[in-house]
């Protein structure tokens, strides 16, 4: 049985790893999206800014999922 500290440090963690994730994805996709073609779409700064609203964004959805997930496996 996993005690309630230790379910709230992983579901930090997954949260926080989920996000960074998410946004790295993005930006990345974006970047080789950008660089296809003669002239870019984007800019760097509207790139970076549009990875940093995919991290905000992911950071409140996945500390809201996150904590059932981990409840539901730790709990039997």
């Amino acid at each position: 049985m996993v005690d309630s500290k230790s379910k709230g440090k992983y579901s930090l963690i997954a949260s926080i790893v989920t996000s960074i994730v998410t946004a790295g994805i993005f930006a990345f996709l974006a970047l080789l999206k950008n660089d296809i073609g003669s002239s870019p779409i984007y800019t760097k700064v509207d790139i970076i800014g549009g990875a940093f609203f995919v991290l905000l964004l992911t950071i409140i959805i996945s500390a809201s999922i996150w904590p059932g997930i981990i409840e539901k496996y730790t709990t039997k």
